[in-house]
């Protein structure tokens, strides 16, 4: 059995990370989005010290929602990865056989999460993805130039690494313990755009499924986008590593 950490007492097979880092206008409508769906999940929000107050607005909620709302605070914004590392670890320690990755600003919608689910709890995936691009181009209130990065970012990726997979770069995954397990968390090399593409590519490597659901996403309406130039170009030449390197040989 996973060992319980004896401060997250939790009755959800599934936790929903959500790292946050300014999202004081989006935290509160997410949280309480989750938790009216029929499916029990349990949040990890990660909070990178956020300026804005996005902690606190957490904290106020727990009362609220207790076993089920909880909180990681982290000292200082050192990236996605990073976060979402943290995170894994936390969950892992908790208990839970499902993690979820979710953005905080419904570009992913929290309806879509009981099919992120059922894809590795029913369907025999070891890894879902929420996918803009597994039937046709599902992304809403981007520009053009947006959208043909990310989707030709996605066949650059397929191209340069053979993965199977036709959304490399989404944020919206589902991931099975033991393949957070089997990842060597502590090896990740990327912290921005990139991280996404490396877990996948680690899961696929080590021979886990990886299924694609098809979601439609929505570009935030509330707050400010972390997007920029520094972590696209990571994503770049870091496949190209990637792609090279491989995993590691076992000794």
């Amino acid at each position: 059995m996973p060992e319980k950490n004896l401060n997250t007492t939790h009755q959800s097979d599934t936790v929903v990370i959500i790292p946050t880092y300014n999202e004081k206008e989006n935290i509160e409508a997410i949280i309480k989005a989750v938790f009216t769906l029929e499916k029990d999940f349990a949040i990890l929000v990660v909070d990178d010290n956020s300026p804005d107050g996005t902690a606190t607005i957490v904290n106020q909620l727990q009362s609220n929602f207790p076993n089920r709302l909880f909180i990681e605070n982290r000292k200082e914004k050192q990236g996605l990865g990073v976060a979402y590392i943290h995170g894994f670890k936390w969950a892992l320690k908790a208990g839970f056989e499902y993690i979820i990755e979710m953005d905080a600003d419904f570009s992913h919608d929290p309806n879509d999460l009981p099919h992120l689910y059922n894809a590795c709890k029913n369907e025999g995936a070891d890894v879902s993805v929420g996918s803009r691009y597994v039937d046709g181009i599902n992304v809403v209130h981007w520009d053009i130039k947006r959208i043909l990065l990310s989707y030709f970012a996605s066949k650059y990726v397929r191209l340069i690494t053979r993965i199977p997979v036709k959304d490399t770069t989404a944020g919206f995954v589902c991931y099975s313990r033991k393949v957070l397990e089997t990842i060597d968390l502590d090896k990740i090399n990327f912290v921005g755009y990139a991280f996404q593409i490396e877990m996948k590519f680690k899961a696929w490597k080590h021979g886990f499924t990886i299924k694609e659901v098809s979601v439609i996403f929505t570009d935030r309406i509330r707050g400010k986008s972390k997007m920029n130039g520094s972590i696209i170009s990571e994503a770049v030449f870091g496949v190209i590593r990637m792609a090279v390197e491989g995993l590691p040989k076992k000794k």
